[in-house]
């Protein structure tokens, strides 16, 4: 039997394209955080499937309804996959919609949770363990992330990252046909209406290196390799949408795309996800290379790109 709704909304013209979070804020008033806490909750569904993302776009005709009494699910993709783990550090592979470290006063159900949560099922004393950050991915962003266990590999990891020597490779499908090979700016957290972006202002802002293989052309969109000479908050979010092409399930980087008449692609995710992370192990000096490519256990799938930007398109 279906669950009663306590409200139900049909999504109008006018909404066409909207963030489901900013939906709910202006059909139920109240903050974003109470709009985003209603569906990471499992209250928010769309069209009888319960939503996914407090960012997931909107299209006109689609209902979304508030099931107050519908139970917290719990989530199995919710939990991260421990690719590699030693006396010094630990790799592990992160859903999309899981915050790498917490962002907010009492943020719970990051990947640091989890991870100590894979080791509690290990049988092992995770609360014991030392985690030590450095460097994260997006929250909306899935993929490799690697953790020090000790203020040795913390040191040593830290300065391989400052020095660019890491290796790291992204997947993603962009809007449209993406055409550029490289893309290097200057990036600044306001570039002038609130968010981060390029500045041509000499002097200002980091140096930004962003390198672009394309792997598959389709109607709608590319599906593109990309490699990070830089590693600056959201780089390459910023640097495929200010080429005019930003990622597919972009939630914040979207506004000159809305802005230009163009309508975006409707997705229960980002579609960027961390691929290959390569480095020199901190204490042995050994050199390691993990890879979680298209399909892996948290990434998205060629079905999945299929199914948002259709087809293959033939080289």
């Amino acid at each position: 039997m279906a669950q009663r709704s306590d409200r139900a909304i049909e999504v109008g013209p006018e909404a066409a394209g909207q963030a489901l979070a900013a939906f709910l804020r202006g059909a139920l008033g109240g903050s974003w955080s109470q709009a985003r806490a209603l569906v990471e909750t499992g209250k928010v569904f769309v069209d009888g499937r319960r939503a996914a993302s407090a960012g997931e776009r909107l299209a006109a005709g689609q209902l979304v309804e508030v099931r107050m009494r519908a139970p917290r699910p719990r989530d199995g993709e919710a939990e991260v996959r421990i690719a590699f783990e030693d006396a010094h550090l630990v790799v592990i592979d992160k859903p999309a919609g899981v915050s790498t470290v917490p962002y907010e006063t009492r943020e719970t159900g990051t990947a640091m949770d989890l991870l100590r949560d894979a080791w509690r099922r290990q049988g092992k004393a995770a609360s014991k363990v030392a985690l030590h950050v450095v460097h994260r991915i997006d929250r909306d962003t899935s993929g490799l992330v690697v953790f020090a266990k000790s203020k040795r590999a913390e040191v040593a990891l830290a300065a391989q990252f400052r020095a660019h020597t890491i290796e790291r490779r992204y997947l993603c499908v962009a809007h449209g046909a993406v055409r550029f090979r490289r893309v290097e700016s200057r990036l600044v957290r306001d570039r002038g209406d609130g968010l981060r972006g390029s500045t041509r202002v000499p002097r200002q802002g980091k140096r930004s290196v962003t390198h672009v293989e394309v792997l598959e052309a389709h109607a709608r969109g590319t599906l593109c390799a990309v490699r990070l000479e830089t590693g600056r908050t959201h780089q390459i979010r910023i640097h495929f949408a200010e080429m005019g092409h930003p990622i597919v399930g972009e939630t914040v980087y979207i506004r000159d795309h809305v802005n230009a008449g163009l309508e975006p692609i409707a997705s229960p995710r980002l579609l960027l996800h961390a691929e290959l992370l390569g480095f020199v192990h901190p204490v042995t000096g050994a050199a390691l290379r993990f890879e979680s490519g298209q399909g892996g256990p948290t990434a998205f799938t060629a079905a999945d790109v299929e199914r948002l930007v259709g087809p293959r398109l033939l080289p």
